[in-house]
C-alpha cells in the first residue's frame, strides 16, 4: 500500500493496455496496487511520452533521501523479472510506484515495520525502441 505522493504520473497507451491485461489475469494485492497507481496516470499516445518518464523496460536510478543510497533498475514484466540482474517487477511495491514518475518525482515507498522510504527519481533511460 502506498502512501502520500506528490508527484503525478505519465503512462503510454500501449504500457498502460499491457498492464491492465496483466491486471485483469491476476487478482493480488499487488496489482492491486498497480490499478490504483495507473487510475492516477495521465495516458499518452507512445510517441508522446516524455522521455524522462519511468516507463516498461526503463533502467531508472533513484535515491532514497533519507540514506543518500542510490539504486538502478530495469523495470519489467513479472516473468522478465531478476533481482541479480536488477531486473524488478512491475507487480513489486518499488516496481507499481516508480511506473509513471518523471526525473524528479518523488515517492514514498513503504516498507516492513511500518517504516516508509523517501525515493526520488534522479534518471531514467529508455531501452525499448
Amino acid at each position: 500500500m502506498r502512501t502520500k505522493r506528490e508527484s503525478s504520473l505519465i503512462v503510454s497507451k500501449s504500457d498502460y493496455s499491457q498492464l491492465i491485461k496483466l491486471i485483469e489475469q491476476h487478482d493480488s494485492p499487488a496489482t492491486e496496487a498497480l490499478d490504483i497507481e495507473l487510475g492516477r496516470a495521465e495516458i499518452v499516445q507512445d510517441k508522446g511520452l516524455p522521455i524522462d518518464a519511468v516507463a516498461m523496460g526503463s533502467r531508472v536510478t533513484f535515491i532514497d533521501l533519507d540514506s543518500d543510497e542510490e539504486k538502478t533498475i530495469s523495470l519489467v514484466y513479472p516473468h522478465e523479472a531478476n533481482v541479480d540482474q536488477m531486473k524488478i517487477s512491475i507487480l513489486s511495491p518499488v516496481g507499481s510506484a516508480l511506473i509513471g514518475l518523471r526525473i524528479g518525482g518523488n515517492i514514498d515507498w513503504p516498507v516492513p515495520q511500518g517504516k516508509v522510504r523517501r525515493l526520488k527519481v534522479i534518471a531514467v533511460q529508455q531501452l525499448k525502441a
